[in-house]
């Protein structure tokens, strides 16, 4: 796919996701919506379905996943990826997608790693992901009652739009995988895939073992001024 027919193609979905999400999701309940995200977010989970904690602390670990990859890319883009990370701690792909589909191919690392790359860059940070996340889904497998999620997935906006969410993130870390493993000399066609096809810990495994950024286009301009 040509690099204007993915762009398309990305802004075709953020459409069709934010119709989808409006106007033929389950309809939405605005006062236990915001009773549930209040508990969520201060930890009050007594008579929450465990499977529902999971899944919401999860789509706190997906934005930290994204922004391991975001900061590095937004450095050779004319668009900035703060802005877009930011918003995604409370939207989701909702806010990654515009960028993805802005965003230009960029194999290359401009510059020097600064501390604020660095903390993205370490595969400490991976671990500290990927831990989290297998407790997570641990906690929520094990005690989570599935007959109350599918029936609550059916009836609350928010359920379903939250797991529909959870499973686009997953489906869009590939479109930048390939320029950040190219950004540290990884040509590995087979470990793309693996990382690529595994929802949420294909992802958190190549934070882990991914090597450092290449700072390629600073050696490469200091070359060029050096007489």
């Amino acid at each position: 796919m040509s690099v204007a027919s993915l762009k398309i193609a990305l802004g075709l979905v953020w459409v069709g996701f934010l119709t989808y999400a409006f106007l033929f999701a389950p309809p939405d309940h605005p006062q236990e919506t915001f009773a549930l995200i209040q508990n969520l977010s201060f930890g009050n989970w007594e008579g929450i379905n465990p499977l529902i904690v999971a899944l919401f602390n999860l789509m706190g670990i997906w934005p930290l996943v994204y922004s391991c990859v975001l900061f590095a890319d937004g450095r050779g883009q004319k668009i900035p990826a703060w802005p877009f990370v930011a918003l995604s701690f409370g939207v989701g792909a909702f806010a990654l997608l515009p960028y993805l589909a802005l965003r230009q191919p960029n194999p290359d690392f401009p510059g020097k790693r600064d501390r604020f790359i660095r903390l993205w860059d370490s595969r400490f940070t991976g671990i500290i992901l990927t831990a989290g996340a297998i407790a997570l889904v641990s906690y929520g497998i094990t005690q989570g009652n599935w007959g109350d999620f599918v029936q609550q997935w059916q009836t609350s906006r928010f359920i379903h739009v939250m797991s529909l969410d959870f499973c686009l993130l997953s489906v869009l870390f590939p479109a930048l995988l390939g320029d950040d493993m190219a950004r540290r000399g990884m040509d590995n066609t087979s470990l793309f895939w693996i990382f690529a096809l595994i929802p949420l810990f294909g992802p958190l495994s190549y934070l882990c073992r991914r090597p450092p950024l290449s700072e390629s286009g600073a050696i490469a301009e200091a070359s060029a001024i050096a007489p």
